[in-house]
């Protein structure tokens, strides 16, 4: 893809203080986008990824909300169009296990904070930026899960459950925002970023190196490649559609 393939457009990607979210944000600005890099706790890594971005030129906001708030989610997206007047691209990347359970002990408030946090947010974000995605004719790309795919094995059931329901909104919004908007979705498997660090020991990264095909795990910059790619006009023919990056751990 040519450096320059999204010179001017307006990105808003959400979680974007540490791993897919942070490398996504730099490689849209490599690329000549301006970003918003949405963050909720991880102040000090969104504010890094713009100083990254301004100090080789580019343009970028750190924005920080809750999004699992209703009122906090629209004044993300207002705040960026007061900032930018556009919306190209909306990447909805933030999200997490919370806690490592099996479905039979799940409370019912970690189902309900596991379905805030994956799929409610991305909702809520994702309708208060339809107008303005529609006026610029732009696109969504959503973060899901190979546990989509494979089950929430090890605990992480209530997070492949909300990656599930957040595929269905994915295919929905396809449908209902054709053909002004595009909306696809990546697919990652384990990716080597600070949310395994947090959720998963070491043990459990190499028993995943060793079920991987390709015998490793991923890196955050393979996975933003993947956006890149789903946002620009090389896939301008591509809406509703679930983009692998595993490894070959998963084979449709």
């Amino acid at each position: 893809m040519d450096q320059a393939a999204l010179s001017g457009q307006v990105v808003l990607i959400t979680g974007a203080g540490t791993g897919i979210g942070a490398e996504t944000a730099l490689m849209f600005a490599q690329r000549g986008a301006r970003v918003i890099a949405h963050y909720h706790q991880s102040a000090a890594g969104a504010q890094q990824v713009v100083r990254k971005i301004e100090a080789d030129g580019g343009r970028a906001l750190a924005l920080q909300a809750d999004l699992t708030s209703e009122v906090q989610a629209a004044q993300l997206v207002q705040r960026a169009l007061a900032r930018f007047d556009r919306l190209d691209v909306l990447v909805n990347n933030a999200g997490s296990v919370v806690e490592r359970t099996s479905l039979e002990n799940c409370s019912l408030e970690l189902w309900r904070r596991a379905f805030d946090v994956n799929v409610t947010s991305a909702f809520l974000v994702t309708r208060a930026a339809i107008p303005a995605l529609r006026a610029a004719q732009g696109c969504i790309i959503n973060n899901l899960s190979l546990s989509v795919q494979t089950g929430g094995a090890g605990g992480a059931g209530p997070y492949a459950a909300a990656k599930g329901a957040l595929q269905v909104m994915t295919r929905t919004l396809a449908r209902e925002l054709a053909p002004d908007v595009r909306v696809n979705a990546i697919m990652p498997g384990v990716i080597e970023t600070p949310h395994h660090e947090q959720f998963s020991t070491p043990e459990r990264m190499a028993e995943y190196r060793r079920q991987t095909p390709l015998g490793r795990n991923g890196t955050p910059r393979e996975v933003a490649s993947a956006i890149a790619f789903l946002a620009s006009a090389d896939a301008a023919f591509m809406s509703g559609a679930l983009l692998d990056i595993n490894g070959g751990r998963f084979l449709r």
